[in-house]
């Protein structure tokens, strides 16, 4: 049973397969940590999938990747019985949630939001569909539904919680009648460090081919660290290189607990008597010494036929008591509450 009485957070992903690293320190640590403090509510957010990736064949990998990403979510310790895991998309007062928060904001302050037109150009958009301009709009009904006064997002995405805020506090100034129907959401922003991709440069990312999933197993964690980039001015191991922004010491520093071990590494790459081959099998090591309770947990989890779809059943009932209870609300606030 969840308690009351905590505040309420609102967060989740996207399904699309399986969670890497970069999820981990973007915001899945953060998340296993605020259950603790909060009441959680994760949402699997299918429908905005749906804004840039609409065709059939795309909809069919959907169930697929909702039950890798739920087994992950578990398996870093994200508890189901403390915390609410809900597929959007079996949450029907969404829609509607998000139809009546359409109609208090206007089209060009949608356009304004910079991630909007990003998304577009990544998914080789010529034109921008009515879902995506809406997108923060159908975010910021996630947000009201469960009335969830913090959002973990990265900085990026600030923008997104300003919009549900206006819509909150326009639906509270017109209806609240001085008690207000919904609380407004506060980004709870992670200024923590973005995991570079095994590359460099870009961010880890599944669709850029340069991510370590979280459920990889110990070969495939070697091989994606023995690809990894390091400085690339360095052509031989007896060559001083640079440990600032180097791709794999990014990596010790938030995977390696042994910070003794990464020290004397930094101080002889810059000195030039230590090569790639020995850092990146420490690396390595470290790695899959992090990853392994992980791996063990999921294989556990997946061997449990039924459970995902439990966790999911019992989340969706549970979050639709909440939806339901905030759309009465917000009927008799705004007086549409007639022929009910």
């Amino acid at each position: 049973m969840l308690e009351r009485g905590k505040k309420r957070v609102l967060t989740g992903d996207r399904p699309t397969g399986r969670l890497h690293l970069g999820h981990w320190v973007g915001s899945l640590s953060s998340r296993v940590r605020l259950q603790d403090e909060y009441e959680c509510f994760f949402i699997v957010a299918d429908l905005h999938a749906l804004t840039t990736r609409p065709q059939k064949a795309d909809i069919a990998e959907i169930p697929g990747h909702i039950r890798e990403m739920v087994l992950d979510y578990l398996a870093a310790g994200i508890d189901p019985a403390r915390s609410t895991i809900f597929v959007q998309s079996a949450v029907p007062q969404t829609s509607e949630l998000a139809l009546l928060c359409g109609m208090l904001v206007s089209l060009p302050r949608l356009e304004r939001i910079p991630s909007i037109k990003e998304m577009a150009e990544a998914a080789h958009l010529d034109v921008l569909p009515f879902g995506l301009v809406g997108y923060p709009v159908l975010q910021a009904a996630d947000i009201l539904l469960p009335r969830a006064h913090l959002v973990p997002v990265g900085r990026d995405n600030v923008p997104h919680i300003e919009v549900a805020r206006e819509i909150a506090r326009r639906f509270n100034g017109l209806y609240g009648d001085g008690a207000p129907v919904f609380p407004e959401p506060e980004a709870l922003v992670n200024d923590g460090p973005v995991l570079p991709g095994i590359y460099g440069q870009q961010k880890m990312s599944k669709s850029l081919d340069n991510a370590i999933f979280l459920s990889d197993d110990e070969k495939t964690v070697n091989e994606r660290v023995r690809q990894m980039f390091t400085d690339p001015n360095r052509v031989r191991a007896d060559i001083p290189g640079t440990v600032e922004g180097n791709p794999v010491f990014v990596y010790h520093d938030l995977f390696n607990p042994d910070t003794a071990e990464v020290d004397n590494l930094k101080r002889r790459y810059r000195e030039g008597t230590v090569g790639d081959v020995e850092v990146k099998r420490k690396l390595a090591t470290a790695l899959n010494a992090f990853l392994q309770p992980m791996r063990q947990r999921r294989a556990e989890l997946a061997g449990r036929p039924g459970l995902v779809d439990e966790v999911l059943a019992a989340g969706n009932e549970r979050m639709r008591a909440v939806a339901r209870d905030t759309l009465e609300r917000v009927h008799e606030a705004m007086g549409v509450d007639y022929f009910r």
